[in-house]
């Protein structure tokens, strides 16, 4: 008997088509998560090698890592900035029906003398407080890993690829909301507890606790409570900076009316 191939038209379509919704989860993946799983290559052998490594993310959503430099994956970016970025957590049930982000990117180191780098420590150590025992030490350094593309598995059936573009936030607002953050999120930390305890509980349906904001963008809050991490988008993102604080008013006022 003759043996047939399968053309590749004939096989069904594994790739769906980048909607919003792929997008918004591929950026709450990144955003939320504390750690991940980095790919990069040896420069000793050329061969593949993975770590983990602490994460935060800039304004747009770009992530960070602090590591040091005597470790092998930060040996292995400087000599080939090529890399990848795993993240997403298993949780309960069968791991791999939760869903994934593999970001392909390349890794680049933030000098001190950077005009991004404070605001950069700052919000990683929000959400790594520890880190403060070593984060200024010389052979401690923050490397961004900027995205090229990215391979997203939200679960069995569902898989996208994404663009750059498609997990970066850009437009004004990310710089008018970068100048103001850091003001408005010791602002609510220090005098709006409650109500980011609300945001936490009621609306990012994340459980009671010690929640403070770690960090905000024109998309949502982070909020984290010691080794949780909740997310709160905003529906629509923010526009403009000056909406800030009317948002955060009517979702104190959302949330409440929920109780």
């Amino acid at each position: 008997m003759e043996r047939r191939s399968v053309a590749d038209n004939d096989r069904p379509e594994v790739i769906r088509p980048t909607d919003d919704e792929a997008r918004l989860l591929s950026r709450r993946l990144v955003r939320m998560a504390r750690f991940g799983a980095l790919g990069v290559l040896d420069p000793a052998d050329g061969m593949p090698f993975v770590s983990r490594v602490g994460l935060a993310t800039e304004m747009d959503g770009t992530p960070v890592m602090l590591v040091s430099r005597l470790s092998q994956h930060t040996s292995a970016v400087t000599a080939d900035p090529r890399c990848s970025l795993l993240v997403g957590e298993p949780g309960k049930g069968d791991p791999l029906a939760h869903p994934r982000l593999t970001i392909v990117a390349r890794a680049e180191r933030i000098d001190p003398a950077d005009p991004a780098h404070a605001a950069i420590r700052r919000r990683y150590l929000l959400r790594h407080p520890k880190a403060k025992l070593y984060v200024d030490f010389p052979d401690f350094a923050f490397f961004r890993i900027v995205p090229e593309r990215a391979s997203l598995n939200g679960g069995f059936g569902k898989a996208y690829h994404l663009t750059s573009a498609d997990l970066l936030l850009s437009g004004p607002v990310v710089a008018e909301l970068g100048a103001a953050e850091a003001g408005a999120v010791d602002h609510m930390n220090e005098d709006h507890l409650d109500a980011i305890a609300l945001y936490g509980d009621k609306l990012a349906r994340a459980g009671s606790g010690n929640w403070r904001l770690s960090s905000l963008d024109p998309a949502g809050l982070d909020l984290v409570d010691g080794d949780k991490v909740a997310r709160l988008d905003f529906d629509p993102p923010l526009a403009s900076a000056g909406e800030l604080r009317a948002r955060l008013v009517a979702l104190a006022k959302q949330a409440r009316a929920g109780e």
